[in-house]
């Protein structure tokens, strides 16, 4: 099976089983990537040695996290295909991510958050600050709160 069709099939499953449509975007730009670099070209064709050159080659200008993405997704997508019975052998079986340090986490000082309390000027806008601030919710949670 074409390496297309493939990952039309692969995004259709993951689309049943309710993947949010920011997950199928970026599931997309990875097929696009990937198609790029090989071609449209029969899935059984591709080797583990492949999949490592062309991780090895968009690696240079890629963070440690983006690269555990594509990894995580070209596993994700070839072990599907294994499962769907599409491709005989796993290539992707033996690509591991690269080690990630656990960054620091970013947070507002005692002064950050008091600016953006008086940039607050409606008493809406200070109940969601407010709401945001204390249960550390995100933007994304809070606009899809009924």
């Amino acid at each position: 099976m074409l390496l297309s069709d493939a990952a039309k099939g692969y995004e259709a499953d993951k689309k049943i089983e309710g993947f949010s449509a920011q997950t199928l975007n970026a599931y997309r730009l990875q097929t696009k990537l990937l198609i790029d670099y090989f071609g449209d070209i029969n899935m059984n064709n591709i080797t583990t040695l492949q999949l490592k050159n062309y991780l090895a080659e968009s690696s240079n200008n890629l963070k440690p996290s983006s690269l555990s993405h594509r990894i995580r997704f070209i596993r994700s997508l070839f072990r599907w295909s294994h499962e769907e019975g599409i491709i005989e052998l796993n290539p992707a079986s033996k690509i591991k991510e690269p080690k990630v340090g656990k960054g620091i986490p970013k947070f507002l000082t005692e002064r950050e958050i008091e600016y953006l309390r008086d940039a607050c000027f409606i008493p809406v806008e200070k109940a969601l600050f407010e709401f945001m601030f204390s249960t550390g919710c995100r933007i994304g949670e809070v606009v899809s709160l009924d």
